[in-house]
């Protein structure tokens, strides 16, 4: 295949929520971009399109990729699986005419886009076939315990990062088995993962932080927050290096 008058794919990493953690070859991307493509669910604002917005310059295209069902049907029904796996080929065809056409499509993921990005859908179906490049992005994770301070692993810890949507004996397990935890995806999650850390005996090293690096961000210890309503950009974080001075939970 001659790519030579082909477009070229851009996975544009935008960081976790501050506008100012956008790295400066994301920014460049940007300006540089014919087509900016971004998920969003249907009646909401795109959060990362909302973090780059002020790079958006006269002229550019914007391509919104709308969710067409977000929690109606549970993740593992098939009927899901098969509604959201023909969604991500559409939106590839959708990316891929403008690359036919020779504009540079810059894809937003928020965070990191290989790392739990949509973005990711794209990638897979796309960059066999077209020339492409991943910008990478401050994760959520990164910014949140840059934003409240906390030491995460040190030395010989090993961290795992959880989906909060996994399994309650999943998280228990695992969790047990680990010296520092991201869990990620909290949302109405949030019950689940607080009995898991209890039944590890992580709960009073867990941190909950909401909207971290974002305006009106909150965080606190999880074993001090009062109910579970959480948004799904929330994470709980558990540190390790447990044997640090005023380390959460070290006596425990």
């Amino acid at each position: 295949m001659n790519t030579l008058s082909k477009g070229r794919l851009v996975g544009v990493g935008t960081g976790p929520g501050d506008p100012e953690l956008l790295t400066l070859k994301a920014a460049r991307a940007l300006a540089e971009a014919d087509v900016v493509a971004y998920f969003a669910k249907r009646g909401n604002n795109s959060n990362a399109r909302a973090i780059v917005e002020a790079q958006f310059r006269p002229g550019m295209t914007e391509l919104p990729l709308l969710y067409p069902l977000t929690t109606e049907i549970d993740k593992d029904h098939d009927d899901y699986r098969s509604q959201i796996a023909g969604f991500y080929e559409e939106s590839a065809e959708k990316v891929a005419e403008h690359l036919e056409a020779g504009r540079m499509v810059a894809v937003l993921s928020e965070g990191d886009p290989l790392f739990y990005g949509s973005y990711m859908h794209l990638h897979v179906r796309l960059a066999h076939r077209f020339p492409t490049e991943v910008i990478p992005g401050v994760t959520a994770m990164s910014g949140c315990w840059s934003a409240t301070g906390l030491p995460i692993v040190q030395g010989d810890d090993v961290l795992t990062v959880l989906p909060g949507t996994m399994s309650e004996f999943e998280l228990t397990r695992r969790l047990a088995d680990t010296d520092a935890a991201v869990i990620m995806k909290v949302g109405r999650n949030l019950p689940k993962i607080r009995r898991a850390l209890e039944a590890t005996g992580k709960l009073t090293r867990a941190v909950y932080v909401e909207r971290g690096t974002m305006a009106g961000s909150v965080s606190m210890r999880l074993a001090e927050k009062q109910d579970d309503r959480a948004p799904y950009f929330a994470i709980v974080l558990v540190a390790g290096w447990s044997g640090r001075p005023g380390a959460l939970g070290a006596q425990a």
